[in-house]
């Protein structure tokens, strides 16, 4: 698969273990080591327990710009309605950034 094949669950399992592969791989290269971490930490505490909209959600807010989803998630720029819904609210609350030290 490929980025312009479609992402469906038709290959069941395999398929989802795909898509979620992905995901992770964008959230922890945004290309900033601050926004790796703000979006993949948040992939990794929450993805196990979404739901298909949810994982919609997700995979729109990767294609926007790093700078716009710290700026919504850290509340210096109002959250468009799109993005607005209790997974921003769960991203701007910031209690799953884990950073080693």
């Amino acid at each position: 698969m490929n980025d312009n094949d479609t992402h469906s669950d038709s290959g069941g399992d395999s398929g989802l273990s795909h898509r979620l592969a992905r995901m992770k791989f964008r959230a922890w290269h945004r290309g900033t080591r601050e926004a790796d971490y703000m979006i993949g930490c948040f992939f990794d505490t929450r993805h196990k327990g979404w739901n298909e909209a949810a994982l919609d959600w997700f995979e729109r807010l990767l294609e926007e710009d790093d700078v716009d989803v710290m700026a919504w998630a850290l509340g210096t720029q109002p959250v468009p309605e799109a993005f607005a819904g209790a997974e921003m609210d769960a991203m701007r609350r910031l209690d799953y950034v884990d950073i080693p030290r």
